[in-house]
């Protein structure tokens, strides 16, 4: 056998190791972090959702951030701020914690719209204030912006509105490019974001650190997993293309808006949130001192109260 036959297959056995370890993984982490919630099916796709607070309430509807899930809204205590006075509504997006992610899709903010305004009328939720975070303010506006669904208003916290050049977007889309992106996944990709992710996370909380809560009680190993990083790869790759098609529209919202945005956000510019309160005439904006990326975490009686006050 030749050294280069040795080496292809020292490295067919690496990679068949790899595959087979991280499916394992991707199990185990499912299995030790149950969901926390319910499930409803709309178009083939399976929701996980949880529903809190009082029924007969108006209701407030939550959107995480790209690479997260509900837990990232539970344990800021957002969710139970706003269930002592309102039904609470918070969606793994699909792809996300407990939430399918079909491939025959392209889950861009409109499609994931689209599938909410669905979901939502099915539960009998009609008339939301909607919260949206990071990328989830994407699908909030999408929603907004939607003449089937009558929303009462958005509330939307570090979000990313308009195209600008970023490097990072696209080194972070490798695992949804199809085929490689699946090998990708499967073998080296979780591997590397193991080994990225303490520094991405006190990224996203500087210059605050980051609150004990979050480094006891966030599921880290479902964020992790091969179909997760597709997810967040996938909505890395959509961010500069949907604000792209979604920039001509903000003008046309008509509810209230109220922006939140961390004066001293790393990953996204505070700008994003002044041009889009200038693009935007009835919205508020509002730029919290020493705030990060995780506002909801680091003012989540402020932002309770903010969206309160829409109901």
């Amino acid at each position: 056998m030749s050294q280069a036959e040795t080496i292809f297959i020292a490295i067919t056995i690496l990679i068949f190791i790899l595959i087979v370890g991280n499916a394992a993984f991707q199990r185990i982490a499912d299995r030790r972090n149950p969901a926390i919630g319910r499930f409803i099916e709309s178009e083939g796709v399976r929701l996980h959702y949880i529903d809190r607070g009082k029924t007969d309430a108006p209701c407030v509807v939550l959107f995480h951030g790209n690479g997260t899930m509900i837990q990232d809204l539970t344990i800021s205590g957002l969710v139970d701020l706003l269930a002592r006075n309102s039904r609470v509504v918070c969606f793994d997006r699909p792809g996300f914690g407990h939430s399918q992610r079909t491939r025959s899709r392209l889950w861009t903010a409109t499609a994931q719209a689209e599938l909410f305004a669905k979901v939502l009328a099915h539960l009998g939720v009609r008339d939301p204030v909607v919260f949206g975070h990071s990328w989830g303010t994407l699908v909030a506006v999408a929603l907004a912006l939607r003449k089937d669904y009558p929303i009462r208003g958005l509330v939307l916290a570090s979000g990313y509105y308009f195209p600008t050049a970023r490097w990072d977007v696209w080194m972070m889309s490798g695992p949804a490019v199809p085929i490689l992106g699946d090998l990708l996944r499967y073998t080296i990709a979780p591997i590397i974001s193991w080994a990225v992710l303490p520094g991405i996370i006190r990224k996203l909380f500087a210059p605050r650190p980051i609150p004990e809560p979050f480094k006891n009680e966030f599921p880290a190993s479902l964020a992790l997993r091969p179909k997760q990083l597709k997810a967040a790869a996938e909505e890395s790759a959509f961010l500069i293309p949907i604000t792209a098609q979604l920039q001509s529209q903000y003008a046309t919202i008509t509810c209230p808006v109220h922006i939140l945005h961390g004066r001293d956000d790393q990953v996204i510019e505070p700008e994003q949130s002044r041009r889009l309160h200038k693009a935007i005439g009835q919205s508020v904006l509002q730029i919290i001192n020493e705030g990060g990326h995780m506002i909801t975490h680091a003012e989540p009686h402020g932002i309770a109260q903010v969206i309160t006050a829409m109901r």
